[in-house]
């Protein structure tokens, strides 16, 4: 007796990869605008390899086996060592060799801060979680620079294009990678509440003591650390191995079991005695570290950008190929609003993360520029950051219950979201940040408005908006109350700008309409009518 095939596939979407993930119009267009053209051929390589079998693969097999932590050897010796899936090592030695860890600080070419912006976002679509330890790095250099010395000894090892694993003591590797420890079980953002203590030794170094709640890549080479001295909270530089070869008494406790970011080590742990050096003046180690801080939150942006760009891909392209209800998905009209609706996000999103990458190259010496990158990254921070979770979960329900499971990557992207909006303060603390900034620095204010006017004339929805920004920051009642619904404003207005000047007409023009003219659902996809989908989704 002979049956019916039941098992033939069709209606399936072909698989995405290869891609090229610097095939990406907004991308590349803001490289070449704020100043790093010279860049976009590596941009273009590392893009290609982004999205190759290879590097995908390691990136789902870096997650799908997570670091265990091995606190003692077979013996009962304290090792406390993090043991990471190889494809770790493969994803980080690229990243490293292309400078996306520390190649702004020594190269002085305007557009340096840029290019590495942009090579983080492609190269962040092959796994999200190694990217922490590329941040930090990146961002420890700005911090460390408040002890000359040290900075004169590491920095030229922490930006060398070399990752040079194990556990060695720091001057004698090729190359090195740092990590942060500041938040306690106690306190979480509250810095001011932590308990650890450093007491002064007769060399110069310092004794920690204390504990720290999250402590992502244990595994580096350094760590900047917060603890109290007799003068209040103080920034110390803490390597894991001492000049005189000893292991740093750094104890780690255990792996955090994390939502998503699997493939990243986070950890809590003890100094029980450790030997650290101070960085910067004592009492005012948060204003030391907050250098660290801050380019941190402008990779945090960048993350949610890539997750965004990611997502929207991958729904665009399962909407191209699947037929339902006799026509394909892309050409249905409410799917294609859907589809046009991430696009917007992901574009805005891109757009202002290459603005506040240039901002970051040129406000080393333009002040306006510095003020804009003060307030604007908090700002920015909050919202783009905020986005992502929610533009996650749309895409995926594009892709039905094929996005539901594991196997189409979409589980990972929507785990992987919250994140940003977590690291380095949440929305609250980005939110009352950006208040402080204007408060501290009337001239960041003075900065945002120089920046949005720019394009006041452009579209009438831009200018009233631009005008509400201004009426809602002269009113000073219960404005902490308020401060979400003030920065989610600013944010807006910082994107509809950059859009209105740089972007596609039509991604400008559905971005006021939605965004800024209130002619808008809470869902995404609920653009108003009129608005050019098919402009838009030829951006993809």
């Amino acid at each position: 007796m002979t049956f019916p095939a039941t098992h033939e596939v069709f209606n399936q979407v072909p698989d995405l990869v290869p891609y090229q993930a610097a095939d990406d119009q907004a991308l590349l267009e803001g490289l070449r605008r704020e100043g790093a053209s010279w860049a976009e051929d590596e941009v273009r390589e590392l893009g290609a390899r982004a999205g190759g079998v290879e590097a995908q693969e390691w990136g789902r097999l870096a997650n799908e086996y997570p670091p265990v932590l091995h606190t003692h050897d077979r013996y009962g010796n304290r090792i406390d060592e993090v043991e990471f899936h190889p494809h770790w090592h493969d994803l980080m030695t690229v990243a490293v060799e292309h400078g996306l860890h520390g190649a702004p600080w020594s190269d002085p070419r305007p557009g340096a801060h840029v290019a590495r912006a942009a090579k983080f976002y492609v190269w962040g679509q092959a796994d999200a979680g190694h990217m922490c330890p590329i941040s930090m790095t990146y961002a420890a250099i700005p911090a460390l620079r408040h002890n000359p010395e040290l900075a004169a000894v590491y920095e030229p090892l922490l930006a060398a294009p070399h990752y040079d694993f194990g556990l060695r003591e720091p001057s004698s590797k090729r190359g090195l990678i740092a990590g942060m420890s500041m938040t306690e079980k106690q306190g979480g953002s509250d810095v001011r509440a932590n308990t650890t203590t450093a007491t002064p030794n007769a060399d110069g170094s310092y004794t920690i003591v204390g504990h720290k709640w999250f402590t992502s890549a244990p595994m580096s080479d350094m760590f900047l650390t917060l603890a109290n001295t007799e003068n209040g909270s103080s920034c110390f530089l803490l390597p894991r191995v001492l000049p005189d070869g000893t292991r740093n008494r750094i104890h780690i406790q255990r792996l955090k079991d994390k939502l998503g970011n699997k493939s990243n080590a986070s950890s809590e742990i003890e100094y029980q005695g450790a030997i650290g050096t101070l960085v910067g003046p004592e009492g005012r180690g948060v204003n030391t570290i907050i250098e660290m801080v801050n380019m941190t939150r402008l990779d945090c942006v960048i993350g949610s950008s890539t997750g965004m760009r990611m997502a929207t891909l991958r729904a665009v392209h399962h909407a191209r190929h699947r037929k339902a209800f006799g026509a394909l998905l892309i050409d249905q009209p409410l799917m294609r609003n859907v589809l046009a609706d991430l696009v917007v996000e992901s574009e805005a999103a891109t757009t202002m993360m290459m603005r506040l990458a240039g901002a970051t190259d040129r406000a080393g010496g333009d002040e306006q520029e510095a003020a804009l990158r003060r307030i604007a990254l908090a700002v920015t921070k909050y919202w783009v950051c905020k986005r992502a979770p929610a533009h996650s979960a749309e895409a995926l329900e594009c892709l039905g219950g094929n996005g539901y499971a594991e196997e189409s990557g979409m589980p990972r992207l929507y785990r992987e979201a919250p994140l940003m909006s977590i690291w380095e303060g949440s929305g609250n603390v980005a939110a009352l940040d950006a208040l402080r900034a204007m408060v501290k620095q009337p001239d960041s204010v003075e900065a945002f408005f120089s920046e949005v006017r720019a394009a006041e004339g452009a579209d009438s929805r831009l200018d009233d908006a631009i005008a509400r920004v201004g009426k809602e920051l002269a009113d000073f009642e219960n404005i902490e109350y308020r401060a979400r619904r003030i920065v989610e404003l600013m944010a807006l207005v910082l994107q509809g700008a950059q859009l209105v000047r740089h972007g596609h007409p039509a991604v400008a023009d559905a971005f006021c309409a939605s965004r800024l003219d209130s002619d808008w659902g809470i869902a995404l996809g609920t653009l108003p009518t009129g608005v050019d989908t098919a402009g838009i989704l030829s951006r993809i």
